[in-house]
């Protein structure tokens, strides 16, 4: 194809000048938007008088015809100047100097283009976290850059027994629509991918349908066959990482004149597509080596999060091992607080209508949520898992004791009666034998009630207050034995332990339990998280405060407790509530559990508007609970 040569017709000069290179290069007029409409590199011929603004057209350069006796001046924006009425020779040599700069400036713009392409490019697929997003963006690039109509994008994948296999991860066409569907290969040379990805090294065909002498590998052509498509010119590199590991295959098909173009008809696809050339296998290799870093980074990634999760996952089962009846708690806190994170995220309305949360936070909060009773590693077994007021061993220590006081009564009315007969003899024995025997029946009736109310006292519901005067009651009572000594049947400091008005806990107890919240926060805060974790320490520690300050550990109030905390607040009551393993309480119904937390709320002690959205998004159905039968309340109604 000839190369474009525009002049001044309004040149003698210029006119007779073109007419001697006419031969040998494309000449026209010079019309008025030619300069500013050359797509490559153009000369134009002008004559001294000729007025021509500076081309802002970078393909254009301008040569002039001049006096050679003149002194000039002459536009600065001219590329030579040629004496008017020089010959043949001249002429050419200057207009091919001409043209040839041109084509040297095309090219310097060409390559800082695609450097720069190729620059942000890779920024793109560094930052990118999502598998598929990243793949995606990969190919899509690698076939703007090489103007390919199709491509496709294999992955070398391992298996556990240590058999690799080729994954075809990703296809895109442009000219025909198409369903995609993830398949595995075996990784030979028998495909072109395969072949690829074990040789490392870049094939480029100029006709996929006729491929080397003795190649090993075939093309596949269902596809065209199915499609009515035409895989013509194919540039297939292998994605190598800087260790030099192949990981993958990036296989470009048909090169366009223009990206933008569709192939309506094979026989178009004939008639425009062309070979890749060394500069697109250039390209396509520098971005495979980009798109193998990636990748390799993204599968680390995801390894670590995945080495990350299951130690998470083996911390809450180690947690929840030490008190068994409340396995499967932190999961369920982390179901129901991401469910009610989400659905903040969708409310566009009230109070949380402006608050979204990224991906990271969502993961943030997850992970908070299944470890904020991680502390719960430096409480006390014993106490942790008290499901009654008294420890076993001291119940069983009581009825003992009520077992050795009714010994001691035995034998002290034993002795009354072998007394009786060695003072008296047998006369009125037996009436005074009845007698002894109905003070012991009364005693023994009595040490029996003092047991029942003792176990009764020893359950963890609340408890009456006349329960609780007969308990302080108990601990003053006491029994003579045979040898006249006196014994009680609880003391002092069982019966304050009876005595709580409510739960297993004792005041010193319920400081150890509490106590988990700043063991988790001192343990977390060990961990060096990453940036967008960083806040995980503080969402566990503040779980149990309370808007109105009545919280623990630090009885912060509103503003001060962040967001998450607030949400797992909610999700770690309802869980408490309603979960049916707890010894020391039986399940409560939904529908209660949502009425003590309206109560909370109405209290305000929890968050209403996030309370509301609990509700309303349906959020504690996520534990599988039976959802409760709407009714009239205060629980339904939205806070004002």
């Amino acid at each position: 194809m000839r190369r474009r040569v525009f002049y001044d017709a309004s040149s003698r000069a210029a006119t007779a000048a073109a007419a001697l290179v006419a031969d040998r290069f494309d000449v026209g007029a010079l019309a008025a938007d030619a300069v500013t409409a050359a797509a490559a590199p153009t000369v134009v011929l002008v004559g001294e008088a000729t007025e021509l603004a500076p081309p802002s057209n970078g393909h254009v350069r301008v040569v002039g015809l001049v006096d050679a006796a003149s002194a000039g001046p002459w536009p600065a924006h001219w590329y030579a100047l040629v004496p008017a009425g020089a010959g043949r020779a001249m002429l050419e040599r200057a207009v091919e100097n001409a043209l040839a700069d041109a084509e040297r400036a095309a090219e310097v713009a060409r390559l800082d283009r695609e450097l720069s392409e190729l620059n942000a490019i890779g920024i793109r697929l560094s930052a990118e976290r999502n598998p598929r997003e990243l793949l995606e963006t990969i190919l899509t690039k690698a076939r703007e850059i090489t103007k390919s109509d199709a491509g496709s994008l294999y992955l070398v994948d391992e298996a556990p027994d240590g058999t690799r296999q080729l994954r075809f991860a990703l296809a895109q066409n442009d000219s025909v629509e198409f369903s995609f569907r993830t398949t595995r290969l075996p990784l030979t040379r028998e495909s072109v991918a395969g072949h690829v990805a074990l040789t490392g090294q870049i094939l480029n065909l100029a006709d996929a349908y006729a491929p080397p002498a003795g190649a090993p590998f075939q093309i596949n052509r269902s596809f065209d066959e199915q499609a009515g498509y035409r895989t013509k010119s194919m540039l297939v590199v292998p994605m190598r990482t800087p260790q030099g590991e192949t990981i993958g295959a990036l296989q470009l098909i048909n090169c366009k004149p223009d990206f933008a173009m569709v192939l309506r008809s094979p026989e178009e696809a004939e008639r425009v597509v062309t070979p890749f050339d060394a500069r697109h296998e250039k390209l396509a290799g520098s971005l495979a080596s980009q798109a193998a870093v990636a990748v390799a980074n993204s599968r680390l990634y995801e390894s670590i999060r995945q080495l990350f999760e299951g130690f998470v996952q083996a911390s809450v089962t180690a947690i929840e091992s030490r008190d068994p009846t409340t396995s499967g708690h932190s999961f369920r806190v982390a179901s129901l607080t991401v469910g009610l994170a989400s659905a903040v995220d969708h409310v566009s309305t009230g109070p949380y209508g402006g608050t979204h949360f990224s991906m990271d936070e969502m993961m943030e909060l997850r992970y908070a949520a299944l470890l904020h009773d991680f502390g719960k590693v430096g409480v006390r077994e014993q106490v942790l898992v008290k499901a009654k007021k008294l420890h076993p061993g001291e119940l069983d220590r009581i009825r003992q004791r009520v077992e050795g006081v009714k010994r001691g009564l035995e034998l002290r009315y034993a002795g009354k009666k072998i007394d009786y007969l060695l003072e008296k003899g047998r006369r009125r024995f037996h009436e005074q034998a009845t007698a002894y025997d109905a003070e012991l029946a009364a005693y023994l009736a009595e040490l029996d009630d003092s047991l029942n109310r003792i176990v009764m006292a020893n359950e963890p519901a609340v408890l009456p207050r006349d329960v609780v005067a007969e308990i302080e009651r108990l601990a003053l009572r006491s029994f003579e034995d045979h040898l006249g000594n006196r014994h009680t049947v609880i003391t002092p400091d069982e019966a304050a332990i009876l005595a709580i008005p409510k739960g297993s806990l004792t005041p010193d107890e319920i400081q150890q339990i509490q106590s988990h919240v700043v063991h988790t926060y001192q343990f977390l805060a060990q961990i060096p998280w990453t940036k967008e974790f960083r806040r995980i320490p503080e969402i566990a520690r503040s779980h149990h405060e309370k808007l109105d300050g009545s919280g623990y550990p630090y009885g912060v109030k509103a503003d001060e407790i962040p967001l998450q905390s607030r949400i797992m607040t909610i999700a770690d009551i309802y869980d408490a509530l309603t979960a049916g393993d707890r010894p020391y309480k039986a399940a409560v119904p939904v529908e209660a559990a949502l009425d003590i937390l309206a109560a909370e709320r109405r209290a305000g002690r929890i968050d209403g508007g996030l309370f509301d959205l609990f509700l309303g998004a349906k959020v504690y159905e996520r534990t599988h609970v039976p959802p409760p039968n709407p009714r009239e309340g205060d629980r339904r109604r939205p806070s004002q």
